[in-house]
């Protein structure tokens, strides 16, 4: 439907049951939700429930998965609602002192696109609803392993059947509707953002009733989102790889001209600024560093 908001006057996206009944005086969806009598806000968040876990030394040595610059190890919750689930430890490679930075953007990244995802799911596009899991960063307790004693780990639940469905570099799965969900989640956050954000590097579990992900990114006009964060360039080799599908609306906004900047591959693309160097200390010297 592309008609114009009757409360802010603005061309936006509407809710699936006003583009069933065509063209009006509709609030578009920033309004209609924001709107007190519809209160009710779905939460996409899948959280922790609970404040300890256990993981052996086994798992830590020898872990499960990696990305591009964390490692990933398999525990069990011993606490609260999920006691006795699985859930996943994370940890930078980087180092402890540069991953601080990074738990921050995590964190950061998760709120960004948890507001994407719970308007998404308001929509009402799909009869079913995405979740993303929530991250909390956990400390082991001084009774670990010394190696261990103190260092930050971010916790989240174990996510079955895990999938990746699009990447930051432009990349998506061909098979399977949820692809074509996810490549549609990823063109709604540019439209609700007014081109500022997409969330994309979309990957996690298919369950009966919803779609839990994980690790998402967030590319940004100005690259506020870290290393993974590819910038105006990121979003234009997303744009010049997206084909618009049955779950896209054609009153979403999409950049008016695309390049790909970036190879699209399925893993996730870090992008950092290469500083110049020269020789540290004296030629022929040994004890300057």
């Amino acid at each position: 439907m592309d008609s114009e908001c009757a409360v802010c006057v603005h061309r936006s996206s509407y809710t699936a049951n006003q583009h069933a009944r065509g063209p009006g005086l509709w609030r578009c969806v920033h309004c209609h939700y924001s709107d007190a009598s519809c209160a009710r806000q779905p939460d996409g968040g899948r959280f922790n429930n609970s404040t300890t876990a256990v993981v052996t030394r086994s798992a830590l040595e020898r872990p499960f998965a990696q990305g591009a610059f964390r490692w990933v190890a398999k525990g069990r919750y011993s606490s609260g609602p999920r006691q006795g689930q699985a859930c996943v430890f994370k940890w930078f490679k980087a180092g402890s002192v540069f991953s601080q930075d990074y738990f921050n953007l995590d964190m950061k990244g998760v709120d960004k696109a948890l507001e994407f995802v719970n308007t998404f799911n308001q929509m009402g596009i799909i009869n079913k609803v995405i979740k993303i899991n929530v991250p909390q960063v956990w400390q082991f307790n001084h009774s670990s392993d010394s190696e261990w004693s103190g260092q930050k780990v971010l916790c989240e639940p174990f996510i079955q059947n895990y999938q990746k469905f699009n990447s930051n570099s432009g990349w998506h799965t061909e098979t399977r509707a949820w692809g074509e969900v996810m490549q549609a989640l990823s063109h709604f956050s540019y439209h609700l953002s007014a081109g500022d954000f997409v969330l994309c590097d979309l990957q996690g579990g298919i369950y009966q009733h919803e779609v839990v992900l994980s690790d998402p990114v967030i590319l940004s006009r100005d690259r506020q989102y870290g290393v993974t964060d590819l910038g105006p360039d990121g979003i234009s080799s997303f744009f010049a790889q997206h084909y618009c599908n049955n779950y896209c609306h054609r009153s979403w906004t999409r950049p008016g001209s695309t390049l790909q900047y970036f190879r699209p591959v399925p893993g996730t693309t870090m992008i950092q600024r290469s500083v110049g160097t020269e020789y540290s200390r004296p030629y022929r010297t040994r004890f300057y560093g």
